[in-house]
């Protein structure tokens, strides 16, 4: 075989390049070369997005914020403590009253009838006492006089005995009669018993005095009694007129001149001026939250404008601990959620606002 015929043999045996696959290399740099711009531009929106997202990431993670937030307030219930028909009702609905403003009054006659008996009363108790008093006086006078009644008798008892002794000697040595002696032993008996009539008399006069004593004692605590009777009626009456106990506005009045108020009745609803946020954060979200943190609260009835406030303190056990139903976990299948836990959050400076208890907040707490 020629040489010439071995090379074409050999240049037949082995295949030939593709037109296609020498002309890829030069067509993906092309499609590159063409579309270099916006690789470019979408490795750099990737990049961006990226730091984006972690600088958001980094922001966030100092921050914890719920949207399960109310504002609250302790509302105060306006009830009387004593019955009777309303004859005022000098507020109405959504009004502001200071502490001490008249809220309500109720028919007193009643009541100033009753105070009017009570002060009677104590003025009679103090009356018997200074009977009392002038009988306990009198009686010490009469305790004086049978003491000295006693001593009299006694001396003359003493005279008596004396008289009688010498009688009976001289009837012994018939120097003396026996009608002398009987005399003599008949005034000592007589003296004797004039000696025991006063002691008894003493004895009578000290008892006497000693339950004059003891109803001095009960007068005393009558008119203690009657005073409590009349702080009584005073507070009775006083209540008929019933006040704001803090300032605030009325809210729910259902009080009417001319109704019957019972005691207990909630005549109307007083919230305070003094409120705050209740925050119920995830458990999950107080690991790094402390009282006096920074807040920034949002609220809904106001979109364009935060208040300052801050952390005031989380309470000890979760929402539902407290819950008139709390849920029992001991019994049937467990199923693990996440609780929730009250945070009170108080404004910096109380905003000049009609907020009231209910009113749905955003709060986002500094934790870092």
């Amino acid at each position: 075989m020629a040489p010439d015929d071995a090379t074409r043999q050999g240049a037949a045996g082995t295949s030939a390049p593709d037109d296609r696959d020498l002309a890829a290399p030069e067509d993906r740099r092309g499609v590159f070369a063409r579309h270099r711009r916006a690789i470019l531009i979408g490795s750099v929106a990737a990049a961006v997005l990226l730091a984006g997202a972690a600088g958001w990431w980094l922001h966030a993670r100092n921050y914890e914020s719920t949207d399960d937030a109310f504002i609250d307030a302790r509302t105060v219930a306006v009830s009387p403590q004593v019955s009777g028909a309303i004859v005022d009702v000098p507020v109405t609905d959504n009004q502001p009253v200071e502490a001490g403003a008249v809220l309500a009054r109720i028919d007193d006659r009643d009541y100033a009838a009753a105070l009017a008996q009570a002060r009677a009363k104590v003025d009679q108790a103090k009356a018997d006492i200074g009977d009392v008093a002038a009988q306990i006086e009198a009686q010490t006078a009469k305790v004086d006089q049978s003491r000295l009644q006693v001593a009299a008798a006694q001396a003359a008892l003493q005279f008596a005995e004396d008289e009688n002794k010498r009688a009976q000697d001289l009837v012994r040595t018939a120097a003396g009669t026996r009608q002398r002696a009987d005399q003599a032993s008949t005034d000592l008996r007589q003296r004797q018993a004039e000696f025991d009539g006063a002691r008894a008399s003493l004895t009578a006069a000290d008892k006497q005095l000693g339950v004059l004593r003891a109803q001095a004692q009960s007068a005393a605590a009558a008119l203690e009694q009657a005073e409590a009777s009349l702080q009584q009626a005073r507070a009775n009456q006083d209540r008929t007129v019933l006040t704001a106990p803090v300032a605030g506005r009325v809210a729910k009045l259902s009080a009417a001149k001319g109704a019957y108020a019972s005691p207990g009745q909630s005549l109307m609803m007083l919230v305070p001026r003094e409120v705050w946020v209740t925050a119920n954060f995830k458990e999950t979200q107080l690991d790094l939250m402390r009282p006096g943190q920074p807040v920034s609260i949002s609220i809904d009835a106001y979109p364009d404008r935060d208040f300052p406030g801050h952390v005031d303190s989380q309470q000890f056990g979760s929402g539902t601990a407290f819950a008139l139903l709390p849920a029992e976990n001991a019994t049937g299948n467990y199923v693990k959620v996440v609780q929730r836990v009250p945070v009170k959050i108080v404004f910096d400076d109380p905003p000049d606002l009609p907020l009231g208890p209910g009113m749905s907040v955003v709060p986002t707490v500094t934790v870092r």
